[in-house]
């Protein structure tokens, strides 16, 4: 099974949540601090309690970075924990020059092996096109980002009458001749959603925002149910990692998962 078979089958299932695996040890429960690896040790446990009812994960590769090599054993012993078929998305937001974005699409696809990466489109069609070349893996591609910031350049005005991350979607479009394109699209601003969904044409979206920056995964549901569109996937992170400090957080967050499962379920059922 490749990676778009993976992440597909899942969506098929009508498992929609993403765990954002942005592990901060300053946010993980206390008693893991006395554990030789903490970090870990709190991954291994919202991955055992979350796998079978999770579609993916995501693991922004900051958190793991900023503790230099120690931190890139914990991320690879982390992607050892995943079960093989769980996509798991490597939240790095490359985009370089050609020969740079080679190297870097070596390193995410070939050496830590995730299913799928996040670019951003700024310096043009080559500095992703070595992602590209991988045609079973998804490359999401930044349109609108869920950070306030993103009225800086995202919403700036084209002279077409477009703004600039609707220029994104247009040209990610094109740029799915292998469909294995995906776009990120923020969840915090759901009429901006529903008048855009409809661009997204065949693209998978990831949509980052919901939780604790306010997204409502119900909106969400609703617009994409609205256009029979079962090709998005929400991800949740702090309000799923974070929602319990005691020895049964895993548990927890499994609880949490389901719930927010269910809540798509519901709205499928009653579109």
């Amino acid at each position: 099974m490749n990676s778009i078979e993976k992440l597909t089958k899942k969506l098929n299932d009508n498992k929609h949540i993403c765990v954002g695996l942005d592990t901060d040890i300053n946010k993980i429960p206390k008693h893991l601090l006395n554990e030789v690896n903490p970090v870990f040790e709190f991954n291994k446990a919202i991955i055992e309690n979350t796998s079978d009812d999770a579609t993916c994960y995501k693991i922004n590769l900051a958190f793991y970075e900023r503790d230099g090599v120690a931190g890139l054993e914990n991320l690879e012993k982390t992607l050892e924990l995943i079960p093989e078929d769980v996509f798991v998305i490597g939240d790095a937001k490359r985009g370089d020059i050609g020969n740079t974005s080679d190297m870097y699409a070596k390193s995410i696809y070939e050496h830590f092996k995730f299913d799928s990466i996040t670019l951003h489109p700024y310096m043009g069609y080559d500095s992703v096109q070595p992602f590209l070349e991988y045609e079973d893996k998804i490359n999401f591609i930044l349109a609108l980002t869920s950070n306030k910031g993103n009225a800086d350049f995202e919403k700036q005005l084209l002279q077409d009458g477009s703004y600039l991350f609707q220029k994104v979607i247009k040209t990610v479009n094109s740029w799915n001749g292998k469909k294995n394109c995906g776009i990120v699209f923020g969840a915090t601003n759901p009429q901006e959603l529903e008048e855009n969904v409809e661009t997204f044409e065949d693209l998978f979206v990831l949509l980052p925002g919901v939780g604790a920056q306010g997204g409502s995964l119900e909106d969400v549901a609703k617009t994409f149910s609205k256009k029979d569109n079962n090709k998005y996937i929400v991800n949740v992170s702090r309000a799923l990692l974070y929602a319990d400090n005691t020895e049964r957080f895993g548990v927890v967050s499994n609880e949490v998962l389901k719930n927010y499962n269910r809540t798509v379920l519901e709205i499928l059922n009653n579109k």
